[in-house]
């Protein structure tokens, strides 16, 4: 368990920007693969980044190829979710899922489907089976902080 002075403060787990949801809006309504991906790579950049003291081992996404961080913060009932990754199109890909969950409630994301979410988008089938375990990996992980309430 990471030591509460070297988690990110409450303060970073904020709704996501109108910015953020317009990104993924394009990411639905691009004709074909190369746009979706360019799409998904500046969605990938809209995402702040991680302050070096919170990489820690304790925080990275188990099953990602790339290196990958999450953190949650519950607030009342909603969840919220800051994460990074080295690789840009795995931080495009987070985006994808933190514009899904943020702000949530535990039923709202333990019912989301990633794959359903995905097929929606237009994805399924375009990403590598790494990037795809990855991904899951990830929502596996931002599903499993709804059930644990001490975080």
């Amino acid at each position: 368990m990471l030591n509460p002075s070297t988690t990110p403060s409450a303060q970073l787990f904020l709704p996501l920007s109108d910015e953020l949801v317009d990104a993924v809006n394009l990411i639905e309504q691009a004709n074909n693969w190369q746009d979706k991906y360019r799409q998904i790579m500046l969605l990938g950049k809209l995402i702040p980044p991680l302050a070096a003291e919170f990489k820690h081992q304790d925080a990275q996404v188990k099953g990602c190829e790339s290196q990958a961080w999450l953190y949650h913060y519950r607030l009342n009932e909603q969840h919220f979710y800051i994460a990074d990754s080295d690789a840009r199109i795995v931080k495009g890909l987070m985006g994808l899922l933190l514009v899904a969950c943020q702000g949530k409630t535990a039923e709202q994301i333990q019912q989301f489907d990633v794959n359903q979410y995905f097929a929606h988008l237009g994805l399924s089938g375009q990403l590598s089976p790494s990037r795809t375990n990855g991904l899951t990996a990830l929502a596996q992980a931002i599903v499993a902080y709804t059930h644990d309430v001490g975080t």
